[in-house]
């Protein structure tokens, strides 16, 4: 497995592959902003507003391949905000469902750290819907759970779902 970062370039060359692994992870119920029946315009508008923000420095998109196939992604939203240059937000940690629980999403969170400490993002922080299976990847990864908002997502069939928020500290930062 190889994992690497996209720039909007080559993310055109693999959007196809991102829309699939996309509407695989809808299709298996995860929470990710979208409902099911999400369609081809939405798939495209949705990878359009990526490649936007990875063109403009704002976003990290780092994917999995194996066999020339992708089989997993993550995001770094990288605060704009001048108090924010510190942090970073990780989002849609997606695996295929066939490559899930062998290593894919360690993968992509050890990459995605060492992009965010390349770009001198310490504090890594993320949601996720309390309960799952991805709860057990960040609390292995060494990330701390905050606590949870209750109703904070519709699911794909529709059912209101409570969401956890977990952190990770990559370095400490000293006040200026």
């Amino acid at each position: 497995m190889i994992i690497r970062r996209l720039d909007a370039r080559a993310m055109r060359e693999v959007r196809t592959q991102l829309a699939s692994l996309l509407l695989d992870a809808v299709a298996d119920g995860f929470s990710l902003g979208f409902l099911a029946g999400l369609d081809d315009e939405q798939l495209d508008a949705y990878w359009s507003g990526v490649e936007q923000d990875v063109a403009r420095g704002s976003r990290v998109l780092l994917v999995a391949e194996r066999h020339g196939l992708l089989v997993g992604t993550v995001q770094l939203d990288l605060c704009q905000k001048p108090n924010g240059s510190n942090r970073s937000e990780l989002q849609k940690m997606l695996v295929h469902c066939t490559m899930r629980r062998r290593g894919v999403g360690t993968a992509l969170l050890e990459a995605a750290e060492v992009e965010a400490l390349g770009l001198r993002r310490g504090l890594l922080f993320l949601d996720t819907e309390a309960g799952s299976d991805a709860e057990q990847l960040y609390g292995k990864a060494g990330y701390t759970r905050v606590g949870e908002l209750p109703d904070y997502a519709c699911s794909p069939n529709g059912h209101w779902r409570p969401t956890a928020i977990w952190y990770k500290t990559l370095f400490p930062r000293t006040r200026r």
